[in-house]
């Protein structure tokens, strides 16, 4: 049987649970070790909650701003495109992923506000190429932008010289053009020991 909800009023904002002033139900486990040991939480009381109404005004005022200025950024990111480059191999492979961290600090560098918690990538990107990454900062703020990954080096491609097996292991093949120069070399070192024997 789940164990009774307790009520407590807020003394400051905690993330994913509510704005100070507030009064929530949380679990006695996360009470009694974490919001009441720490000060973040106090039992309710008429004069306790008369005591933090500016400051909850205030936390809601700081809110509606910062919600305001999220929703510039997201009109701001409307087709928004970041590149980023890392050291491959030949098959594009990368030398370690890219992570939301790495996107973040893309994106701050083109002049973009966005922290790493907002970047919503469901796993790392371990190739060169374009993705579509999620930037989310509440459920109903979200957008999409291109994440270009480029290779900090040009690829040398010569289909005729290289080749990959179903493992992604290189299959060398000797070009063409150095098969016909040995064939004509034993063709013609074939012809002069033919000559050699007429003689």
């Amino acid at each position: 049987m789940a164990a009774k909800k307790v009520q407590l009023l807020l003394n400051r904002t905690v993330e994913n649970l509510g704005i100070v002033g507030d009064i929530v139900k949380v679990r006695p486990g996360f009470a009694r070790n974490y919001l009441l040991p720490q000060g973040i939480a106090v039992k309710p009381t008429p004069k306790r909650i008369e005591a933090l109404q500016e400051a909850r005004a205030a936390a809601q005022a700081e809110l509606a701003r910062l919600r305001q200025a999220r929703e510039d950024l997201l009109a701001r990111m409307q087709d928004v495109t970041v590149s980023i480059q890392r050291s491959c191999n030949d098959q594009g492979l990368l030398y370690g992923s890219v992570t939301q961290r790495d996107v973040s600090e893309a994106l701050q560098a083109a002049g973009y506000d966005v922290g790493v918690r907002s970047v919503r990538l469901a796993q790392s990107i371990r190739r060169i190429g374009e993705y579509q990454v999620p930037i989310q900062f509440e459920k109903d703020l979200r957008t999409e932008i291109t994440l270009k990954v480029e290779p900090d080096r040009q690829f040398v491609e010569d289909e005729e010289e290289m080749e990959i097996d179903d493992e992604g292991e290189l299959v060398e093949r000797k070009p063409a053009r150095q098969q016909s120069r040995r064939e004509a070399a034993s063709q013609a070192s074939a012809t002069a020991a033919e000559a050699t024997e007429s003689e």
